[in-house]
């Protein structure tokens, strides 16, 4: 099912709230996840300590997943440049918000910038590696899409995701704390092995969801996207 691939105006029932969502979840996961250490108790294993924000940041790789499965290369990196600026924007904000004066009436100063007053260091790490991951993420699977002819879906998926998780995490760890103080340095390996397993399981765990997802979208969008001629740069808004 391959209608007009090659028409950039081309509309779609679906695609804006998925870029939506690809956003909203983007944003979350990095303001409101990275906050809070939680730990769970293993069968097995024993007490695990993570940041909350490790179980639904997959999701967004998820989401750009469907979005380049279905619509393509290109208007997965318009979303991907779209949640790159709401990043941006939401830094800036909190960074502002967190700098003002608090009123002799505020007494939750302290809790606020342990929320929200995340270093530009860590932003700055985030950033790239978003970037840099969700792009790879998507070319991988565009790429895997057009060699096997569309078929296998999951090895498309969670072959993506593997190096665009494993891009992500060894480009965060190092820039956000490679002797910044906050985590020795002889912990990192181990912290990002921990991280890339556990965000590729999420990816494992959803690729039944995944599947039903992008079935009915391509049905009701009568597209299937193969990205045959595409200039793969992520410089680029252009369809």
């Amino acid at each position: 099912m391959r209608p007009d691939d090659t028409n950039p105006n081309r509309q779609y029932k679906y695609y804006e709230f998925v870029m939506a969502a690809f956003v909203a979840v983007y944003l979350c996961s990095n303001l409101i996840g990275p906050a809070k250490a939680a730990q769970l108790n293993l069968p097995g294993w024993g007490p695990v300590t993570f940041g909350a924000g490790v179980l639904f940041f997959p999701v967004s790789y998820i989401f750009g997943d469907i979005l380049t499965e279905v619509y393509g290369y290109a208007r997965a990196r318009r979303v991907i440049w779209a949640g790159f600026g709401a990043m941006i924007f939401a830094s800036v904000m909190a960074a502002v918000v967190v700098a003002l004066p608090p009123a002799p009436t505020w007494t939750n100063q302290p809790a606020y910038e342990i929320a929200f007053g995340s270093t530009w260091r860590i932003v700055g790490a985030s950033l790239c590696a978003f970037f840099c991951g969700e792009f790879v993420n998507s070319f991988i699977l565009a790429r895997m899409k057009i060699r096997s002819n569309g078929h296998h879906l999951w090895k498309r998926t969670i072959g993506s995701t593997l190096v665009g998780e494993g891009v992500d995490s060894l480009l965060f760890y190092p820039l956000a704390f490679w002797n910044s103080g906050l985590i020795p340095n002889e912990l990192l390996a181990g912290i990002m092995l921990t991280q890339f397993v556990s965000k590729v399981g999420v990816e494992v765990l959803f690729t039944p969801l995944t599947y039903k997802i992008v079935a009915a979208l391509k049905h009701a969008e009568r597209e299937d996207h193969y990205d045959v001629g595409t200039n793969f740069t992520p410089f680029s808004i252009k369809l």
